[in-house]
């Protein structure tokens, strides 16, 4: 979200706010570690974008529900290819679990390859290596 030029920063505040009220309000079990909290938390914040492209796409409102996407000053909201997106990490998921973690905490988490390293406790090299085969993977994925 950090990327798109759409003049206002809302967006990211309301993702956060939304991912944090999931995470407090369900009955996760103790983290076991940074690395744990910090993969849930950029799963939440996946499914909370993958959960607004959905209700986006399928146009259905209920009366009397306030839904995150219907919130004024969102600003673009997520697209059919964040849909995309979602059923090739889910296939990836199948195939290398590591690989969907990283991408899930470079691109929903923001955070870097360093921050990610430290968090699984892996080098840097290896966790560049392994996001770049990711990257390589999805964008082959979602061409098709």
């Amino acid at each position: 979200m950090r990327r798109e030029n759409n003049g206002a920063g809302l967006e990211t505040t309301v993702l956060v706010h939304e991912a944090f009220l999931r995470l407090a309000g369900s009955n996760h079990p103790d983290y076991e570690n940074r690395s744990h909290f910090f993969g849930i938390a950029s799963r939440q914040m996946r499914q909370i974008l993958v959960d607004m492209a959905r209700a986006r796409a399928s146009q259905k409102r209920s009366a009397g529900e306030v839904k995150l996407a219907d919130i004024p000053d969102l600003g673009q909201q997520p697209s059919r290819s964040l849909l995309i997106m979602d059923d090739a990490l889910n296939r990836l998921a199948q195939k290398d679990p590591l690989k969907v973690q990283l991408i899930e905490m470079r691109y929903f988490g923001g955070m870097t390859a360093q921050e990610s390293a430290e968090v699984l406790s892996m080098s840097v090299h290896v966790v560049r290596k392994e996001l770049r085969l990711a990257q390589a993977w999805l964008r082959k994925e979602m061409a098709e």
